[in-house]
């Protein structure tokens, strides 16, 4: 299964998690979970990020519900969760 994919699975799932950092993110930028898994369903990855000892990272670009283009960065755990790490509207 594809990368993007298997990420769309996780948030239809609801099999996920969000950081405090991308709660607080999501706050000061006015966007709801909903908004979030909106941009990772219709988004696409728009960079993959190597250089984390903790593992990749994906960064999503995708719209919001109200269409404002955001971006997500993700990554899965050691045991295949999924963890929302920032979300920010462009």
């Amino acid at each position: 299964m594809k990368t993007l994919q298997r990420i769309r699975q996780k948030i239809i799932e609801k099999d996920y998690y969000l950081s405090d950092h991308a709660e607080e993110e999501m706050l000061d930028d006015g966007l709801e979970r909903r908004d979030i898994e909106n941009a990772i369903i219709k988004g696409r990855i728009e960079k993959k990020l190597t250089e984390d000892i903790r593992g990749t990272r994906y960064r999503i670009e995708g719209p919001a519900r109200n269409g404002r283009i955001i971006h997500i960065v993700c990554r899965f755990k050691e045991h295949g969760n999924l963890i929302l790490i920032t979300a920010y509207a462009l």
